[in-house]
């Protein structure tokens, strides 16, 4: 072998054998790196509160009275007295009706009650006169039950005279078309110098326009069968006359209060529900009918309920879950079942026990059989977040704290 050639071969072996020496001495002397500590979470156990049950209803708002105006009496529009859409009073005047012909014929009848009160006076006088000279034999009995006849045709006729001077006066009357009820009306649907039909039937008669009255106004519903009797059920153990809390569509709070007063006496068969109405009041007369609103109708009844924060809810596939950490600080997830959302914390039905450490925060840092360092928090209601949340609440049973 050429000298060149073993120079080299000694130095690649000298090479591999620091080598060999460097990495025995790595893997015997050097320290090893260091494992990560655990991630540290914050649990505490569910809160647990009495709690009231509700159900969750949607339904329209109705007038509690709705009246068509139209006039008794036909004539010409001479006038429109009010604004549209405005709120009117009991008796107010809303449009009047020219009442030249009325007055007239109302002169007419009372000349002819003062030709009827005429007559009648001349037949009572016969009459008397005829009485006493039926004492003297002067005149015949037939005679005097003639004129006695013509006294009680006289009477009935001015009784007939003043009736028609009191139909006619009502005509006069009714050429004022007033409000017959307190509420919000509708626009104008005729104009003043129109002729209109009146009618004493009202389907034949000129729509002038609707009135709505709102202050108290309705809510009405449609309950299942199985929420009926679960109403009923609690009316007969004792509780409280049901109260119903409603919120309109912009509004996240049940800002409208009222009460149960109306149910139907019978389910629709084809449907399974039965119609409900609730009375609420409505002193700014803000709520129209027509609109849409979400209703909480309360059983009376109270229960134990635990809630936790629904950020230490997860999805696990179809289920919910819960990271419950044990005393080894192990975090297993629970499935549970879940209720409503009660001032801005979920209502936990099953799955879990009221003493159980949930993890609140830090529960993305939590994977399941793996040890955690954890902080002892506290669940608070929060009541801004009462009915804040947009997503849909379980449909069966609703609840709220109870005393709220």
């Amino acid at each position: 072998m050429p000298p060149k050639t073993r120079r080299n071969v000694l130095i690649g072996i000298a090479a591999v054998l620091v080598l060999a020496i460097a990495f025995w001495w790595l893997r015997s002397g050097a320290p090893a790196e260091a494992a990560p500590p655990p991630p540290t979470v914050t649990v505490a156990t569910p809160l647990v509160r009495a709690i009231s049950e509700w159900d969750d209803y949607a339904g329209r708002f109705s007038a509690s009275k709705s009246v068509e105006v139209r006039p008794r009496v036909s004539g010409a529009i001479t006038g429109v007295h009010f604004t549209d859409g405005a709120v009117v009073r009991k008796g107010q005047l809303l449009f009047t009706i020219d009442a030249r012909p009325y007055s007239a014929a109302l002169a007419e009848a009372r000349a002819a009650v003062a030709s009827a009160r005429s007559e009648l006076n001349l037949a009572q006088t016969n009459y008397g006169r005829a009485t006493r000279l039926l004492a003297a034999d002067a005149v015949s009995q037939s005679d005097v039950d003639r004129l006695r006849a013509e006294v009680q045709a006289a009477s009935a006729a001015l009784a007939a005279a003043n009736a028609r001077v009191q139909s006619r006066a009502l005509d006069v009357g009714f050429t004022q078309v007033r409000a017959p009820i307190s509420g919000r009306i509708s626009d104008r649907r005729i104009d003043a110098g129109n002729l209109v039909l009146g009618g004493n039937g009202g389907g034949e008669a000129t729509l002038l326009t609707t009135i709505n009255a709102v202050d108290p106004i309705y809510f009405d519903f449609d309950a299942s069968e199985s929420l009926y009797l679960k109403a009923r059920r609690a009316n007969e153990s004792g509780a409280q006359p049901s109260a119903v809390d409603i919120r309109l569509q912009d509004e996240g709070d049940y800002r409208w209060h009222g009460r149960l007063d109306f149910v139907d006496n019978g389910l629709d068969q084809r449907s399974g529900t039965i119609r409900l109405r609730a009375v609420v009041s409505n002193p700014t007369q803000f709520l129209m009918p027509g609109l849409f609103g979400n209703m909480r109708l309360s059983s009376g009844q109270t229960a134990q309920a635990m809630l936790v924060p629904d950020a230490a809810i997860s999805t696990d596939q179809s289920r919910k879950i819960v990271m419950v950490v044990a005393k080894d600080g192990s975090v297993t997830p629970r499935p549970v079942e879940l209720g409503p959302l009660v001032d801005g914390l979920r209502v936990i039905r099953s799955g879990i026990s009221p003493k159980e450490r949930i993890i609140i925060s830090g529960a993305q840092m939590a994977m399941p059989g793996v040890k955690v360092q954890h902080k002892v928090g506290r669940i608070t209601p929060d009541p801004a977040a009462r009915a804040a949340a947009t997503s849909p609440s379980p449909p069966s049973g609703e609840a709220t704290f109870a005393g709220r």
